[in-house]
């Protein structure tokens, strides 16, 4: 290219050629004309024969040169292979026209375009696209060529309504499972099974209703071992609704409703425990059961329940005559209990209550105003009207009182007397009637120590002197005191101490000639003197226990004599008895040792007896020698004796 015009460049002629000495067959630039214009050199230019033929010849060698370029063979090669390409694949992917379904006129359409559009609808897979495709093909006649396969996917089609139906069943809609399997034409053959469908389907959700139910009243009940076992059984139920959402949501029901039981049974045994700080935290567990829990009301009424002690709390309180200690604890209950009108009648209440104290007439009087504070409609207004009612009729009441009090101060018998029929004027069935029984029993007792005190002080007296005569004169003297007295119970005592040195006096010479006896070895005649002394003597009890220590030591005797004259026969079997009755001596007998001492020589003497026999009848030998008792020391002999024996015999 050119620098200055961008014109190609072009070769000059060959001057050795067969145009040489003519011009070029280019035109020559305009600048080799400086004098003419540039209208004038073109018209110059187009006007020349020699530039005409110039241009053509040109034009004719380069269009040569480009036809013979293998580039441009190349690129057209290229160019036409990629368009062919191109009409091919477009070819391939061109789809025929989609008729527009819902605008055709079906009455005139063709039944293959019916076929199209149904299995079109068919494809969406809802059970109102599958009817209209169902009812696009059952207008075909029997005899039309599409009829079979219009039958065969109008069959297809019914199962697939019915099975949309199984599929919402399972996703746990019932009703919308019925409405579907309903729809199923009448014509196909699977429309016998819908009603059976359907009521499997009722049968299954009813049994995981009951299930369901169940479970609840299980994890009302705060049984949730029960609910646990009972939910497991969703998990059979034919329905994955039932076998994973319900039973998933039972489970969590059952967590929650574990954990809010546990809450409860803590806040019940701290409330069982009692005290403030454990009512407060029991009433603080109860309220973090939520209101959708199956145990709520059970909580709220542990809430209440706990309430309840709380005020029983505060009431023992006032009781101990604490006022402002019951108030506290009052005050304390916590408004989720709900018994904020309680605690306001109570304070109420309480107060009256502290004004009765004082006891007299006036303090009465003032409790009285104090408690008509509490309302009809209140809730503790039953209990302000019964204590206004008891409290009206104990200033009469506590009047009577007050004057047999004033009676009485004198200590005379006459004033105790009549301060007696002045605290009987009380009736029984009046608030203050124990409390005038006390003073009347109190004041009788006072009338009756007066009157008794003489005679038991005569009786001490009398007892002092410590012999027989004496004591029984002073039992008599205490006798005299009635059954109800006030120093009767005193009296009795009095009489069988009294009653016991009598006994000791007379029964203790009796002991010592028993004791006398059996030392002397007269153990049948200790024991007969012994048991002649009575229950009721101060030594009875000893008497008894050397009576049987005697007897026991008879019985030994009587055992260890028997055992000599079975010894006394000698033989093997004779001996063997005796060591059988002399081990009937108790270990703690004092004639042990001596039964001992005689087992053993006994003992010696079947061994002796058996190493005789030995000579002439080994085996008899070995029977003998089996007599003697293991825990004897001839036994040790004896054995080495029989397994010498047995060995002679060779056993």
């Amino acid at each position: 290219m050119t620098r200055d015009r961008g014109i190609p460049k072009r070769r000059l002629p060959n001057p050795n050629s067969q145009n040489a000495g003519k011009p070029f067959d280019l035109p020559l630039p305009s600048s080799s004309l400086p004098n003419q214009s540039p209208d004038a050199i073109a018209a110059t230019r187009s006007d020349s024969p020699g530039f005409q033929n110039s241009s053509k010849t040109f034009l004719k060698k380069r269009l040569g040169r480009v036809l013979t370029d293998w580039r441009l063979a190349a690129g057209l090669g290229l160019a036409l292979t990629g368009g062919l390409s191109l009409l091919a694949i477009g070819f391939l992917f061109k789809l025929p026209a989609v008729p527009n379904c819902p605008a055709i006129f079906w009455p005139l359409a063709s039944a293959s375009l019916r076929l199209h559009c149904a299995q079109l609808a068919a494809n969406k897979q809802t059970v109102n696209d599958l009817l209209e495709a169902i009812k696009l093909l059952n207008s075909l006649p029997d005899d039309h060529p599409l009829h079979q396969e219009a039958s065969r996917l109008i069959e297809q089609w019914s199962k697939e309504i019915l099975q949309l139906g199984d599929d919402a069943f399972n996703e746990g809609k019932l009703g919308d499972a019925i409405d579907m399997a309903r729809k199923v034409p009448k014509s196909a053959s699977i429309y016998g099974e819908v009603e059976g469908r359907i009521n499997r389907w009722q049968t299954i959700w009813s049994e995981a209703e009951a299930i369901y139910r169940r479970v609840e009243d299980a994890l009302r009940d705060q049984n949730w071992r029960k609910a646990s076992s009972d939910a497991a059984r969703l998990l059979s139920i034919e329905n994955n609704f039932w076998q994973t959402t319900k039973y998933q949501e039972l489970t969590e029901k059952i967590t929650l409703t574990r954990a809010d039981i546990s809450k409860i049974a803590k806040a019940k045994d701290l409330a069982d425990r009692g005290g403030i700080s454990n009512l407060l935290e029991a009433i603080k567990l109860a309220s973090n059961v939520g209101e959708q829990s199956y145990v709520y009301q059970d909580a709220q009424d542990t809430i209440a329940n706990i309430g309840q002690k709380m005020f029983d709390l505060a009431q023992d309180t006032l009781t101990r005559k604490d006022l402002q200690g019951a108030l506290d604890i009052v005050s304390k209950i916590p408004p989720i209990a709900k018994l904020q009108r309680e605690a306001e009648d109570f304070e109420v209440i309480a107060n009256a209550q502290a004004k009765t104290w004082g006891g007299t007439v006036a303090d009465i009087e003032a409790a009285i105003a104090q408690i008509q504070k509490v309302e009809l409609g209140r809730p503790l207004y039953a209990k302000a009207q019964a204590l206004l009612v008891r409290w009206q009729s104990e200033k009469s009441d506590i009047a009577q009182l007050e004057k047999a009090r004033q009676l009485a101060q004198s200590g005379k018998p006459e004033d105790l007397q009549a301060a007696i029929a002045q605290a009987s004027l009380v009736p029984s069935d009046n608030p203050r009637s124990q409390e005038a029984q006390k003073l009347a029993n109190d004041l009788n007792g006072q009338m009756q120590t007066q009157q008794d005190r003489p005679l038991l002080d005569r009786a001490d007296q009398l007892a002092s002197r410590g012999d027989v005569a004496n004591l029984q004169t002073a039992m008599d003297q205490a006798s005299q005191i009635a059954p109800g007295h006030a120093l009767y119970k005193e009296a009795q005592n009095r009489i069988k101490q009294w009653n016991r040195q009598v006994a000791q006096l007379q029964d203790e010479p009796i002991l010592d000639q028993a004791d006398s006896l059996a030392e002397s070895g007269d153990l049948s005649g200790a024991i007969a003197a012994a048991q002649g002394i009575g229950s009721s003597s101060a030594v009875y009890g000893d008497a008894q226990s050397k009576v049987q220590t005697w007897q026991r030591r008879q019985q030994a005797e009587q055992g260890l004599q028997q055992a000599r004259i079975a010894a006394n026969g000698g033989t093997p079997d004779s001996l063997a008895e005796a060591i059988r009755l002399a081990n009937g001596v108790p270990g703690a007998s004092p004639l042990r040792g001596e039964a001992t001492q005689a087992i053993e020589q006994w003992s010696q003497q079947i061994l002796q007896a058996a190493i005789s026999q030995a000579d002439t009848d080994m085996a008899g030998a070995i029977v003998t020698a089996q007599k003697v008792p293991s825990r004897t020391e001839a036994y040790a002999q004896a054995q080495l004796q029989i397994d010498a024996w047995r060995r002679s015999l060779g056993r």
